[in-house]
């Protein structure tokens, strides 16, 4: 199966007028989906997105999103059915992704004007509609519900606004048609346990408290948001043609596939690297985001947070291959889990790695290999 980007690019007045998939006006847009410690900052290390001569992104890679989710995840709203939010609530959630989308196609625009890439990376569960997260536990939610959450998109993504089956976002399929889309995935016996140490971390550091713990475990160990956006592709009606999957087992031990994914994302080959200066904290200049700005306790909050989910990385002058054994057995991984977490955590953990590992298999099925 040949292993290339999602959607073709073409010129965005054709699209409005002949019903075609649109382009940015002449440059390409690549968006990397991923889930927390999947290897997804290794993974630009590696490409050296921000030295990439033809990308433009944000000081952050992306993370787009980040804002919206928080803003969904705040005073247990995730933990909540959507018949128990406010107006308010809402309101103030709708107007996060607005600004999300709002600040993307300012950098967008940017990247136009320039005739660079525009890439940004999000997780996959940033930008879903919070509906979906409350159908998870509290049963269906109707459209009017999933409409409320649902952004304002400028004209020149035409007038049509759809959402078919596996598109579970906040963004149309027409504005997602615009994005080249990209996945990294990782073993979830691996990605899980390692996500619960962060959050544990990030917790006892008082970032998370127990809602926030318990909405976490809702939206984050999953990979149902990755499979469906992946599905989407595959149903685009215009020659569509397999995304870009990268494994990070294969980040981490096999630099041929990520030169090949470097090369199919059409990036530049000679601009990545596979050691670096093990001084550069990335978190310690941790750019400001809406709830940020003028807010310095927030911004250092922010900066404490990201220094703990990119610890290894920071600390590293190259690739840590000893955090990714090359084979996993889940039952032997559930009873380490179990003297390092306890009982019940272990449990949590082996639930969300074993109803994931369907679709882990199925999109690691589909990932570039050499």
């Amino acid at each position: 199966m040949d292993h290339a980007i999602c959607l073709r690019n073409i010129d965005i007045n054709k699209s409005i007028h002949h019903g075609s998939h649109p382009q940015n006006n002449g440059s390409n847009r690549l968006l990397l989906i991923s889930v927390p410690r999947t290897a997804s900052n290794l993974l630009l290390k590696i490409l050296n997105i921000p030295k990439q001569p033809n990308v433009i992104t944000s000081p952050k890679g992306g993370y787009f999103f980040y804002d919206a989710f928080m803003t969904t995840g705040k005073d247990g709203r995730l933990n909540k059915p959507l018949s128990e939010w406010t107006a308010n609530d809402k309101t103030e959630v709708r107007d996060a992704f607005q600004h999300a989308v709002d600040d993307l196609e300012e950098y967008s625009a940017k990247a136009r004007a320039e005739n660079k890439t525009m890439f940004a990376k999000e997780h996959a569960f940033w930008f879903v509609n919070p509906g979906f997260f409350s159908s998870m536990t509290h049963g269906a939610v109707d459209d009017q519900d999933l409409q409320s959450f649902e952004v304002s998109m400028p004209e020149t993504y035409g007038s049509s606004r759809t959402f078919s089956p596996n598109n579970k976002t906040v963004l149309p399929d027409e504005y997602l048609r615009t994005w080249q889309l990209a996945f990294i995935i990782r073993h979830p016996a691996l990605a899980w346990p390692s996500l619960y140490r962060a959050m544990e971390k990030m917790s006892k550091a008082g970032f998370l408290d127990d809602d926030g713990l318990k909405g976490v475990k809702i939206s984050n160990m999953s990979l149902q948001w990755t499979r469906k956006l992946f599905d989407w592709c595959l149903e685009q009606p215009d020659a569509p043609i397999t995304p870009l999957v990268i494994d990070a087992n294969d980040v981490i031990h096999n630099p041929g596939a990520v030169i090949k994914f470097c090369e199919r994302a059409g990036l530049d080959t000679a601009s990545m690297q596979f050691e670096w200066n093990g001084n550069e904290k990335k978190s310690e200049n941790w750019t400001p985001d809406r709830a940020s700005i003028g807010n310095p306790d927030e911004l250092a909050r922010q900066r404490s947070a990201a220094s703990i989910m990119l610890s290894t990385l920071e600390d590293s002058n190259g690739i840590v291959k000893d955090k990714a054994p090359k084979s996993i057995d889940i039952d032997a991984e559930v009873a380490k889990w179990r003297v390092e977490f306890g009982d019940e955590t272990a449990e949590l953990l082996e639930k969300a790695t074993r109803d994931a590992m369907p679709d882990y298999e199925y999109l690691k099925a589909n990932r570039v290999t050499v």
